[in-house]
């Protein structure tokens, strides 16, 4: 008998265990899963998006294309919506890992700037897969007097030459030089600068990209995409390749912290990548009308003026322009004026081979061998 009722307490307290563990499930909040880059939105947007939609975000960054599409390629990520580049998004289609966006789900699409939308069309055919979020340039950040101070008033600060003449970058090394860890950045970039397709698919351009880089790099204090800003901001170092907002970002800090370090931003006049990165749906997405809400929430005009106008990147969204401050929208480094628009040019994918050659490539770079 005792045992008899032993089994039926048992029983019970399994039963009442089932039952509350159900009803926490019921009553916990429902989340959604994003991936981004560090660092790359606003200080209380996660927050106010749990607030106005009872969703809770679960957060977490990556620093490189790179990193973000190993991640996705290898499946079971876990993750419901993702920040991935224009120029990530056919391979990500290829393979399958993203999801048609449900346009009815998005009534905030009409925000968005058709031009805009016009030029990630070349990634993502119709818009299929992906809304703008926000983008930007590649350029140089610079310590206006530790630059002077090293090359003098004439410093070609304005110029590609500051980083990939030799005798520039020798002398800059004194003070510190540093460049993003991304080949699918930088190598377009020195292409252009020797004058050839900077989303070129020939070795032999490769070759002479990799001469260039490879003479550099004795100078070059370290490749990584996101130490940079802030030891631009301290004075660490007086030059690096980069993302224009970080290095805005960098400037912000510099004068709020009231150091003495001054930097600047330059796009220079030979031309330079413009990229952009966008919103996307995981096909395998566990919560994919919470990922939708993100998406929407975040192509809000009242949303994203608040994250360009701290970010200092621009974003696609039209009707967003007039709320982000004058001083952001006016600035040239953040909105790059047509004459500068009109010598920028898009990343754009390689085919696999192509792919592999540039990370071999970029593998000797770094290791300087």
């Amino acid at each position: 008998m005792l045992r008899h009722r032993s089994y039926l307490n048992l029983g019970l307290g399994a039963c009442l265990s089932a039952w509350l563990s159900t009803a926490g499930a019921a009553t916990e909040a429902p989340s959604v899963h994003v991936y981004n880059w560090y660092d790359y939105i606003g200080p209380t947007t996660l927050a106010d998006f749990k607030r106005d939609t009872g969703i809770k975000p679960v957060y977490d960054v990556f620093d490189s294309a790179e990193v973000l599409e190993g991640k996705l390629l290898t499946g079971g990520s876990g993750y419901d919506v993702v920040v991935a580049s224009n120029f990530s998004l056919p391979t990500l289609i290829a393979a399958g890992v993203l999801e048609p966006l449900d346009r009815a789900r998005l009534p905030h699409l009409k925000n968005l700037d058709p031009e805009l939308l016009a030029k990630l069309a070349v990634n993502d055919p119709d818009n299929r897969y992906a809304v703008p979020y926000l983008w930007g340039t590649n350029g140089i950040g610079y310590n206006v007097d530790k630059v002077r101070a090293v090359l003098g008033d004439q410093a070609p600060v304005n110029s590609w030459d500051l980083l990939f003449k030799e005798e520039n970058v020798a002398k800059l090394s004194q003070c510190g030089v540093a460049m993003l860890d991304s080949p699918s950045e930088v190598l377009p970039i020195a292409l252009h600068y020797l004058g050839l397709p900077p989303n070129s698919t020939r070795p032999e351009d490769y070759k002479k990209a990799e001469a260039l880089l490879l003479k550099l790099r004795p100078y070059i204090a370290y490749f990584n995409s996101s130490r940079f800003i802030t030891d631009l901001s301290n004075g660490d170092i007086c030059v690096a390749l980069g993302w224009s907002g970080g290095m805005l970002e960098a400037k912000t800090n510099a004068e709020q912290a009231g150091n003495g370090v001054k930097i600047e931003y330059s796009l220079p006049t030979e031309g330079a990548p413009v990229w952009f990165d966008t919103l996307v749906l995981l096909k395998a997405a566990p919560h994919p009308q919470q990922g939708l809400a993100f998406i929407d929430y975040l192509l809000r005009p009242e949303v994203i003026a608040p994250i360009s106008e701290f970010l200092n990147y621009p974003n696609g969204n039209l009707s967003a322009t007039p709320m982000v401050a004058a001083a952001t929208r006016n600035n040239p480094d953040v909105y790059p004026p047509a004459d500068a628009m009109a010598r920028l040019f898009t990343l754009q994918p390689l085919p696999k081979k192509a792919e592999r050659l540039r990370t071999r490539v970029w593998s000797k770079v770094k290791s300087g061998q």
